[in-house]
């Protein structure tokens, strides 16, 4: 994560993504460098519209979570209804076994 922060500031800053300025970052920081990361995560946003992929990453975070999780909560509530159904089947039944 350390590396996408590191891209993320240097890029607000309105500095050059390359190898040099992360590297400046992290060693900063205090963070590990590893080149081999580095190299790879230059190369990954090669030709990324970094404020196009931060708008896109805000809209999908500000989609609201418990619309996602209402069906299913209402889901669970339908099971426990059922459940309590068959609780009660099973006992009638017992019911009907002792008069």
């Amino acid at each position: 994560m350390e590396l996408i922060y590191a891209a993320l500031l240097i890029h607000k800053s309105g500095n050059e993504v390359n190898e040099e300025n992360i590297k400046k970052v992290l060693t900063a920081a205090g963070a590990k460098v590893d080149d081999t990361k580095i190299k790879a995560l230059v190369a990954a946003l090669e030709g990324v519209d970094i404020e196009q992929a931060i708008k896109e990453a805000a809209v999908v975070s500000a989609t609201p979570a418990t619309a996602a999780s209402a069906p299913a909560a209402g889901e669970k509530k339908e099971e426990k209804k059922e459940e309590k159904q068959d609780d009660n089947q099973a006992a009638a039944g017992l019911g009907a076994l002792f008069g």
